[in-house]
């Protein structure tokens, strides 16, 4: 569910991020450069490979170890020096890619086989996916209960539910661990993305594919009967003379991005997701007229709403907007793409979508978040703000402030912990002689910074050279 750049040649550090070279050159203070939402989490990724995260976490997808709600930003302690590349999130659980160990790593509810472990235990802090170690990562796309990773080796791998073959392995039985696309083998997937029970890539060729449940015409198939579901991916229709560069899902909707940064949309529209100006559905691809004249760069899906953003840096949102995801200052849908003004004077990079509320990074590395807040997921840092019509500049990743020093906590005895819901839960054991210096088997987490801007009662006990963290802070210090 997350906003994708028009795609430059990377190196194979991972999916949407800059070559080391870049990263290398880049400023050294600390500043945001990704963003992910789930259902009612988030995820942001600093330039110094710090991953962060704060929202609803009853089901482990916030990877601090427990189930409580962040109501702003705070430091997966588990992927420290990981090198990581970047971050994703599905409805209740999340994903890292990461560079020293070039592993991919999952965490939260694993229902279905979502995390690719090889069972469907929930995990409460970050576990590496062993059918993914070595594998060269290009893309990740994270749906409601399915996942899907592209590899610089021209290969697809999917895990998870698969009952209407959103998996494209051409049968409808769940994947509890990573299985090929057999299908699309060979094939350089640039773009990839998951519906609740569809998905859609876009090849280096331009090539645009869906498969999976397609009752609302979202596999682009000029099907809307019960019946219409492929367990394989195929063509999408209408797209024969257009090149798909990026590709984007919401719940039950489909948009693609073409070379020229035209914008087409096909599926469900109840709520005007689509931006055609009804609340029919397409079950053919049909062009976004009120954005033809503009060149789209990013486009990102929500459950019911759709974002744009063009080259200019601006953002159109369309769609459903009682919770104020839209941005508009209102809690009217808007079946109309419209200028997110709240942003205005801001560029935006990148942006990304969940249920219910949205995020975007300025090109200088500003968060700003809105829609709906009530499990703290834009990070404003207090539970009883109201949801948001607006962009709200998100306090502890304002650009400047972020102060990487306040990340300490002491070690934590505790090994195991279990879900207070019904189903089984774990993270995994970890014997604490055999964590890295520094590190804890399930972390205690500190707020990035304090209201007040004073360091909290940790720091003041145990100070920033406890922590793994300083070593980074003297690199960026240096």
């Amino acid at each position: 569910m997350s906003g994708w750049e028009d795609p430059q040649p990377m190196d194979a550090d991972g999916p949407g991020v800059p070559s080391s070279s870049e990263r290398n050159n880049a400023a050294r203070e600390p500043a945001v450069t990704y963003v992910a939402c789930g259902a009612s989490h988030s995820l942001a990724l600093l330039n110094s490979d710090i991953a962060l995260s704060w929202g609803r976490g009853e089901d482990g997808q916030l990877g601090h170890g427990d189930a409580d709600e962040r109501k702003e930003p705070q430091a997966i302690y588990e992927l420290l020096n990981s090198g990581v590349t970047s971050v994703h999130s599905g409805a209740e659980y999340s994903l890292a890619c990461c560079r020293n160990r070039r592993e991919v790593f999952s965490w939260g509810w694993g229902d279905f086989g979502r995390l690719g472990h090889g069972d469907a235990r929930d995990v409460f802090i970050p576990r590496a996916i062993p059918g993914l170690s070595g594998k060269r990562v290009r893309d990740v796309a994270c749906g409601d209960t399915h996942t899907l990773v592209s590899t610089f080796d021209a290969e697809l791998w999917g895990f998870g539910r698969n009952q209407n073959g959103q998996l494209g392995l051409g049968h409808t039985d769940d994947a509890f661990a990573p299985i090929c696309v057999e299908d699309l083998k060979g094939q350089q997937v640039q773009s990839v993305s998951c519906g609740s029970e569809h998905s859609i890539v876009a090849t280096e060729e331009g090539k645009v594919y869906a498969w999976g449940w397609g009752r609302y015409g979202n596999v682009g198939d000029g099907s809307r009967e019960d019946s219409s579901r492929r367990h394989r991916p195929a063509r999408v229709q209408g797209l024969d003379n257009t090149r798909g560069v990026q590709v984007a899902c919401g719940w039950r909707h489909t948009v693609v991005v073409d070379s020229e940064g035209r914008v087409y949309s096909f599926g469900w529209n109840k709520y005007g997701q689509l931006g055609h100006g009804t609340t029919a559905d397409e079950i053919v691809p049909r062009l976004v007229e009120t954005l033809s004249k503009r060149r789209i760069k990013s486009i990102a899906g929500g459950w019911r709403h759709t974002i744009a953003g063009d080259d200019k840096g601006q953002l159109w949102s369309f769609g459903w907007n009682k919770f104020g995801q839209l941005g508009l200052g209102k809690h009217d849908d808007a079946p109309l793409p419209e200028l997110v003004i709240g942003l205005s004077g801001h560029t935006i990079a990148q942006l990304a979508c969940g249920w219910r509320h949205s995020l975007a990074v300025s090109s200088e590395g500003q968060v700003f978040a809105w829609g709906r807040a009530g499990n703290g997921q834009l990070g404003l840092g207090d539970g009883r703000i109201p949801d948001q019509f607006t962009p709200q500049p998100v306090p502890c990743l304002s650009t400047g402030t972020i102060k990487l020093e306040r990340f300490t906590s002491p070690r934590v005895p505790v090994t195991t912990y279990v879900a207070p819901a019904d189903r089984y839960a774990v993270v995994p054991n970890q014997r604490q002689n055999s964590l890295p210096n520094g590190f804890m088997a399930v972390p205690q987490v500190v707020p990035i910074c304090a209201q007040d801007g004073s360091p909290s009662s940790e720091q003041q006990q145990h100070g920033p050279s406890s922590h793994p963290l300083s070593g980074q802070l003297e690199q960026l210090e240096a």
